[in-house]
């Protein structure tokens, strides 16, 4: 939906579905019910999650024309596409694979290249629109330096690639598309910190290189082509499991003048270790589930941080040197404690009050995609969930 401070919608992860047909069927489940809550008689924004063999049945013309026709009786649009996760993402593992295939692969590159052909015919005039993705590889599938720096490479050829994309459909159909690269803790780019400085010190120099090289263009006008179409998708999730804050991402975006894609809303678990130790870990633990990929970043007491690739090996190497975890766990935003354990709600509230004095940003996307492996206790119907989501964000915005 329009809001003052840019299209607010939640991204359809959440509805299962890997083929087309079951996906549709999802939201035309749901999003009439949902549509009707928040926006009743106006248009309704979605964040629209197609998976790789959905993303091959829905560029058959026949089956895009009938999306768009239903689109438009229900007076929803489509801005943003979710390519993160390329197969399942529901009633299976999915840990550490949802960065399969990375962006060492043309299979990342075709599947990245598809989606935005989708969102180019989906797109409303006037607007631009962007697809995220993966931060590049899983870096611990990388043992040594030069296996990272090896991938990191290639990696970026292949968005390079991605881009002679984008300005083509920039040139055919006049439509603004960006890639709006996601940073998630253990990702080769894990933080606001790893992108900014693979930004500036990769993807500029080796892109302005292919730029200049392939159109004839120069130096300047290639870094404003990669800066166009190259962009953050800002996980406040994501940022808050690091400890970043987000007054220092903003301000190092701005020293290289990258902008942000997206403003993905999303809230993480934390658990405070200053009192009731063992209480809290056996609560931890009961979200400790075999579906998706729990990052823990345990803050120590001198201050360092200890990084954990899921929630199990933190469980196991739990110490009283650990003063507090932040647990990559996707939980209900308008929840601010679970019993003894807390969200980071309170990161969330801190950005989008950035947010609301200045404006970073002209996409915000709810993303809540855990409700099916929360405790039972937490689980409430899909479409009410998402209303209370979405109608929390607007609290926060305050502008109604």
């Amino acid at each position: 939906m329009i809001t003052p401070y840019g299209h607010l919608t939640y991204c359809s992860n959440i509805h299962p579905g890997e083929k087309w047909a079951d996906h549709f069927k999802s939201l035309q489940d749901n999003i009439p019910y949902i549509r009707e809550q928040l926006a009743p008689g106006q248009p309704f924004g979605l964040g629209l999650r197609v998976a790789n063999e959905a993303s091959v049945e829905l560029s058959k013309p026949e089956v895009l024309q009938e999306f768009k026709n239903w689109l438009n009786e229900q007076d929803v649009y489509v801005f943003v596409i979710n390519g993160f996760p390329y197969g399942g993402f529901h009633n299976t593992v999915v840990k550490d694979n949802v960065h399969t295939p990375d962006w060492t692969t043309t299979d990342r590159l075709n599947y990245t290249i598809r989606l935005f052909n989708i969102l180019s015919e989906l797109l409303p005039e006037g607007m631009h629109g962007g697809v995220s993705t993966p931060p590049l590889s899983y870096r611990l599938w990388w043992t040594t330096m030069e296996e990272n720096i090896n991938a990191t490479e290639q990696a970026t050829d292949h968005i390079l690639q991605l881009l002679d994309e984008l300005i083509e459909i920039e040139k055919t159909t006049g439509k603004l598309l960006h890639l709006d690269i996601e940073p998630e803790p253990d990702g080769i780019l894990d933080n606001a910190v790893d992108f900014v400085k693979w930004y500036r010190d990769v993807l500029l120099p080796r892109g302005t290189a292919y730029l200049s090289n392939k159109y004839n263009v120069t130096s300047e006008e290639s870094r404003g082509i990669i800066l166009k179409h190259i962009q953050l998708c800002y996980d406040i999730c994501h940022a808050a499991v690091g400890y970043e804050n987000p007054e220092e991402i903003l301000t190092s975006l701005d020293e290289v003048g990258i902008q942000v894609g997206r403003i993905q809303v999303s809230s993480a678990l934390k658990v405070n270790f200053s009192n009731e130790k063992e209480i809290k870990l056996k609560a931890i633990e009961t979200f400790d589930e075999p579906v998706y990929l729990h990052q823990v970043v345990a803050l120590n007491e001198d201050e360092t941080k200890t990084h954990y690739p899921d929630l199990k090996e933190a469980l196991t190497d739990w110490n009283d040197r650990q003063k507090e975890w932040r647990v990559h766990f996707h939980v209900p935003l308008f929840i601010h404690s679970y019993g003894v354990l807390e969200s980071t709600q309170g990161d969330i509230i801190k950005t989008l009050a950035i947010h609301r004095e200045k404006p970073f940003s002209a996409f915000l996307e709810v993303e809540t995609y855990t409700w099916g492996v929360l405790p039972e206790d937490m689980q409430k119907p899909i479409g009410d969930s998402i209303v209370r989501e979405i109608e929390w964000v607007k609290k926060i915005l305050s502008y109604e």
